[in-house]
Formats: C-alpha cells, structure tokens, sequence
C-alpha cells in the first residue's frame, strides 16, 4: 500500500514554507495546450521557488447541463498527464469519480482528487486510499467543516495516512457559494495539510444560460485575489487555483479560472502576506485578569 514517492511528496509538501500549489488548467483541452500551460505554470512556480503540482481533469463528469464539455475521457487523459509528468519532472493532481477509475489513475497521479460532490462517498475514499497516493479530498459544498475529519479518517483506516483535505465554498441558497474562513481553522481537527480551492469557490453552480438551452457555471473572477488573500492570512498549507491562457475561451469553468498573465503577480502578492501572518500558529490567548505591570 505505502507508496515511497507519495510519502516523498506528502512529506515536501506539509512542510513547505510558505505554501505549495495545485495549479492547471480545469480540464484538458488537448495535449497541444496542457503542455503549453505545464511550462508557464511550472516555470513561474520554479521562479518564485513554490513547490507545485500540475492539475488537469480527463473528465467533468458532474456538471449540471449535458451539453458541457467533459474532456477527452480517462485513457486519453492518463496518456497526456503521464507524457507532461515526464516532459517537466512534475507532479500531477487530477480527480476520480468512480471506484474502478482509481487503480489506473494512481499509475499516473500523485495526489488523487476526491470532487466535493463525492467526499462522503466511502468505497471512492476507500478505493483511493489503496493506491498509496496521496489523497484531496475537497469539502462537499453542503457538508460542515467536521464532516472531513470523518472523511479522512476513512482514508487512514484504508492504510494511507497520505491524505489532505480542500474547502472549496459552501452552498448559499440557489447558484452562490461563500467562503467561511473558520472551515480553515476547523478543517485542521482533521489532522492534516488544509489546501483552500480559490477559484471553485467563486462559482455560481449552474448560474448561467447557455445559448440553445441548458446552463452551467458562473463565477466571480474579480474576487479570487480576496479569497487567496483571505485565506494565506489564515495560514493554510496549500493554494489550488485553476489557472488558464484565454478564460474567455474557456471550455469549462472559463469564469473561474485565473488570467495566466497575472498568475506570478497574484503569487508574489500571497507569499508577501503569509511572510507576515502567524495563520498557521494557534494564537495563545491569555484569560487571566490585566494587571497594570503586565504592560
């Protein structure tokens, strides 16, 4: 079960300073694309000395409308996220769906992404967790921060302690999420590095018309830098953003995906905050009554 180069990277990443990232495009286009995205992103992280893994999805298999695009599928998929770990020595996320997909993705991926949507889903978790990779889970959008205690627990009683947990927003009445900033405390009783999802937590699910029928994913661009911000000053261990060349032309989720042109700028920025925030230390709070010599 244990696999040595996912306890190699789990180990890297919950001790990286001041946070690693998950970055990529939301859902391969074409290997054309991927690997141009691979080099930017990767040289940028490279840059700035941020330890990252490439993120691209080979299937959108929960979208609301039928006429969303869904990727090139998992055997094709697999085949290009292997070619781009090995082109630019990078490690690779990418998400499963269902139990059976699992075996073949751990071959390619380092971390195994369980979609919020499926987070409660024990054979998926159990499955996942047999592959040795390391496991994120992200937080359902209608489940409590102490629902991923559980759902990491599941994990470790399959034989992985591999695992992180992801609070991507929380359900706001119909097509709104919004950002709790206690998840980020309160996810820590599950024991392991926290990732904040700033991207998919700006969605308005199934908020916009499609032309000629159907709907899928709004979203509030504009704001992803104030939940970053929001949420290195509160001192998670890792930064999942989708990042992309042309959001406009976007396939899938083309209103939260990050502008690549200002991708090392919004990073610089973020590294500045959590060189000065003490997000990640319990703050110790003395109750006992103030006397004037204290001071």
């Amino acid at each position: 079960m244990m696999n040595s180069s996912a306890v190699l990277l789990y180990d890297q990443i919950k001790s990286t300073e001041p946070f690693f990232v998950l970055a990529g495009p939301n859902v391969i286009e074409s290997e054309e694309h991927i690997f141009r995205m691979a080099k930017h992103i990767k040289a940028i992280t490279s840059k700035l000395g941020l330890p990252l893994v490439f993120k691209s999805s080979f299937d959108k298999a929960n979208r609301t409308s039928s006429q969303s695009f869904r990727g090139p599928g998992m055997d094709q998929g697999l085949k290009i996220l292997e070619k781009v770990k090995l082109a630019y020595d990078i490690p690779i996320v990418t998400d499963v769906h269902e139990a059976n997909q699992c075996e073949a993705v751990g071959k390619v991926a380092d971390i195994i992404q369980i979609p919020a949507f499926l987070c409660r889903q024990t054979d998926l978790l159990i499955a996942a967790a047999k592959t040795g990779k390391i496991i994120n889970i992200k937080k359902g959008q209608f489940c409590a921060p102490s629902v991923m205690v559980n759902s990491a627990e599941k994990v470790r009683l399959a034989g992985n302690p591999n695992v992180m947990v992801c609070e991507r927003g929380t359900m706001f009445g119909y097509n709104d999420l919004i950002v709790d900033p206690r998840n980020l405390e309160w996810m820590r009783e599950a024991n392991c590095p926290i990732v904040a999802d700033i991207t998919h937590s700006l969605q308005q699910p199934a908020g916009k018309k499609l032309e000629g029928g159907g709907v899928a994913s709004g979203g509030l661009r504009e704001l992803i830098p104030c939940i970053a911000r929001t949420a290195v000053a509160v001192g998670v261990d890792g930064i999942f953003m989708e990042v992309h060349d042309d959001p406009l032309q976007a396939p899938v989720d083309g209103p939260t995906q990050w502008p690549l042109r200002h991708f090392e700028e919004l990073l610089k920025e973020l590294m500045e905050i959590a060189r000065v925030t003490k997000g990640k230390q319990q703050f110790k709070i003395d109750l006992t009554p103030y006397r004037d010599q204290d001071s």
